[in-house]
């Protein structure tokens, strides 16, 4: 796929504060955009769920770039869930109609509307988080001679924080500083630390906290064709 510039609004539909996804504005950005081919966001996945980094890019195109941010995902977004923008301030709860809760957010320092920091952040942030799996993921678990159930992976995305040294950047670029791996049981808890990088220097810092499940002893041929599976799904898409 050529790089392109990220038009966040063809991904969802916003009208009087009430935001909505459809399964294939939702699949086609974690696709198109993310390079995320997890089954979750598959168009005819059975638990199908709108991506955390989709939630993510919506929330910083009507609120802007804060210097400190913190989101904390409490709730998976299926398409017939319509979410309420609140008005701005400091912590935003994120909740549909009936009050169920799907996404936390705090924010402070000095605030950017600009569109074109929020657009490279955005798009730099998505095409970094894009890495996870296999990139990531697999090594880091291989490590600790576990792997991800290849029939049902379930890897979920629970918070994510970006803190900002100032906010006159234009192409601020993630770049992975550390990852760690906490294992109990079957389960994981995973965190991604990055920098980011504006004309060659450090100018803000982030972390990106997963949690996943249903892990198993590690296998080479499982793993390398739980690989090809996901790499063939990328590659019948770049086809269409």
């Amino acid at each position: 796929m050529q790089p392109h510039d990220l038009v966040i609004g063809q991904y969802y539909s916003e009208q009087a504060g009430r935001v909505r996804f459809t399964r294939e504005q939702a699949s086609r950005f974690a696709k198109q955009e993310a390079n995320d081919f997890n089954p979750l966001h598959d168009l005819d996945g059975k638990r199908f769920c709108v991506p955390g980094d989709l939630l993510f890019a919506v929330l910083l195109d009507n609120y802007g770039v804060s210097q400190h941010m913190t989101f904390t995902f409490s709730g998976m977004v299926s398409e017939d869930v319509e979410l309420i923008l609140p008005e701005p301030s400091a912590q935003m709860h994120i909740q549909d109609a009936g009050g169920r809760e799907y996404l936390r957010v705090s924010r402070s320092g000095q605030t950017s509307r600009d569109a074109s920091l929020i657009r490279n952040l955005t798009q730099s942030y998505v095409a970094f988080s894009g890495q996870t799996f296999p990139h990531i993921l697999v090594p880091l678990l291989a490590e600790q001679h576990v792997m991800i159930h290849p029939e049902r992976p379930m890897v979920i995305y629970e918070s994510m924080s970006i803190d900002l040294d100032r906010l006159d950047i234009a192409q601020p670029r993630l770049q992975g500083d550390s990852n760690q791996l906490a294992l109990n049981g079957k389960r994981g808890s995973v965190d991604l630390a990055f920098n980011l990088v504006d004309g060659g220097e450090i100018v803000g810092r982030g972390r990106k906290h997963m949690l996943v499940s249903g892990l198993r002893d590690y296998d080479e041929d499982t793993v390398t064709s739980a690989i090809a599976i996901y790499n063939n799904s990328k590659q019948a898409f770049v086809r269409q």
